[in-house]
């Protein structure tokens, strides 16, 4: 038997991510559709189309699967988020820029971060994990959020007014859950547009 070379290895390696990524996503797919106790590692390895096994291979834990699937789909958004203003923003792309930021909270990534949340709430192998998560994940969206705002920092009121933006946008994303807040949501995000015109001048 010849010996395995690089060649070889690439295409598992490529498997191997793959399949991953597919746990990933139908990990945060079911926890937004179902909620902690509707998601098991089962029901996101069929999702996925692969065996438990595989499933834990990868993720050893059910704790692991989901921390890592929000961490990723994050991560997609604000690579996502940064793409959509490839050339960079200016002051007149505030409008745009806000209206991404509040679509951040929308979508089904936050519906599966609020899931894991409340499980973190009262799962104590969760909450630390889940805790520093949500840290990061912040930090880095305040980051995107600033540059995409082109906001100067070191203005007074700068610094909490972007941050504003980003609880408001949690807001409105938390009133979605319960019912299609589109047209209020439209209005609400077109004054905190005015708003950071005001601000950040």
């Amino acid at each position: 038997m010849g010996a395995v070379t690089t060649a070889d290895r690439v295409p598992k390696q490529d498997r191997s991510r793959a399949t991953r990524q597919r746990l990933l996503a139908a990990a945060v797919a079911c926890l937004a559709e179902h909620g902690w106790a509707g998601s098991t590692v089962s029901a996101v390895a069929e999702r996925a189309g692969v065996s438990r096994g595989a499933a834990q291979h990868h993720f050893p834990t059910r704790e692991d699967l989901f921390t890592a699937a929000v961490e990723y789909v994050a991560e997609e958004r604000s690579l996502a988020l940064r793409a959509l203003f490839p050339e960079g923003t200016t002051a007149a792309d505030r409008p745009a820029v806000v209206t991404a930021l509040v679509d951040l909270y929308t979508g089904p990534l936050f519906r599966a971060a609020l899931h894991l949340w409340v499980a973190a709430s009262n799962e104590e192998q969760l909450r630390g994990r889940v805790t520093e998560l949500e840290a990061r994940v912040g930090r880095e969206t305040h980051r995107i959020a600033v540059d995409l705002l082109t906001a100067d920092e070191r203005r007074p009121g700068v610094r909490e007014t972007v941050q504003g933006l980003l609880d408001m946008a949690r807001g409105l994303g938390l009133a979605n859950l319960l019912t299609d807040d589109t047209v209020r949501r439209a209005r609400v995000v077109d004054q905190w547009a005015a708003l950071m015109e005001e601000t950040l001048g």
